[in-house]
């Protein structure tokens, strides 16, 4: 199992448990915490994976608009 199925699961037992938008705010803290620890180094990598996350919180919290 590699980290995005990792990172997969624990979404999907967060959303079980509590609203997706309290899941969306926390991956986005926990990204701008990685830009901070890495000076931004990596940040266009970190968005790119907030923004996936947050589509996916969409899709299985039901809220997904496409």
């Amino acid at each position: 199992m590699g980290i995005a199925d990792s990172f997969k699961n624990k979404a999907e037992q967060a959303i079980d448990k509590v609203d997706g938008e309290r899941v969306k705010k926390g991956v986005e803290k926990a990204g701008d915490k990685i830009d901070e620890k890495t000076g931004g180094k990596y940040s266009g990598q970190v968005d790119k994976a907030q923004d996936a996350a947050s589509g996916y919180i969409d899709k299985m919290d039901g809220k997904s608009n496409r």
